[in-house]
């Protein structure tokens, strides 16, 4: 018996839309347990409107970072406190990268716009000795189990709106206004070169379409 009817994945898509809400802030407290009290220098690629950027900059003695939309930066740029150690750069990833070394690096729903392989390596390179990647991944949707998860996604989406739009007027978060692309890598092929580049690297599969990804250097 099919539950997922398309009546019923456009009537969900509907109160999604009416309930919006930020898939990546949702992972952004698991990412920060991931990292160090302190550290020194964080790189942020992607960072959209500086939210997770800003995060960073509580435990960091300088945070930089990155996105290719000239518009989301200046953004990031007026949310951001003047005193606080974070800098933003317009910069396309998939060029080039500030050179480094980095303490922390994070990537949030970015990769899957970059060429998988040589982005990792580059942050491999400008990972500092003992320093923490940590990777917020989309990925192709190929096996079974991957399709149970994105259908059991569904309703908690709706129901997390629900939660975090209650008694408000939604709005959606500037994260979610930008270009998005549709992930191009299967998480068994990201998981093989992400095994192949970064030996030791930890990922999983996670709900809301999301995988995550954590290296040690």
């Amino acid at each position: 018996m099919q539950i997922l009817t398309p009546r019923v994945l456009e009537a969900l898509e509907r109160f999604n839309s009416a309930h919006p809400w930020d898939h990546n802030a949702h992972y952004h407290p698991w990412l920060l347990r991931r990292l160090p009290r302190r550290f020194d220098r964080a790189l942020d690629v992607g960072c959209g409107s500086g939210d997770l950027a800003r995060l960073l900059a509580s435990r960091a003695r300088e945070v930089h970072g990155i996105d290719s939309d000239r518009e989301i930066v200046q953004r990031a740029r007026e949310s951001t406190p003047p005193r606080a150690p974070v800098t933003f750069a317009v910069t396309d990833a998939s060029d080039r990268l500030p050179p480094g070394p980095y303490d922390v690096i994070t990537c949030a729903a970015v990769l899957h716009h970059l060429p998988l392989s040589e982005t990792l390596a580059a942050f491999r390179q400008r990972l500092a000795a003992g320093g923490t990647l940590v990777v917020i991944g989309l990925a192709r949707e190929e096996t079974l189990v991957e399709r149970l998860l994105g259908s059991v996604s569904i309703p908690l989406n709706a129901a997390t709106g629900w939660v975090k739009n209650r008694g408000r007027t939604a709005s959606r978060p500037v994260s979610m206004t930008a270009v998005t692309r549709v992930p191009g890598a299967t998480f068994a092929e990201i998981v093989r070169e992400a095994r192949r580049i970064l030996p030791g690297a930890r990922i999983r599969r996670r709900l809301f379409w999301r995988y995550t990804l954590v290296w040690r250097a």
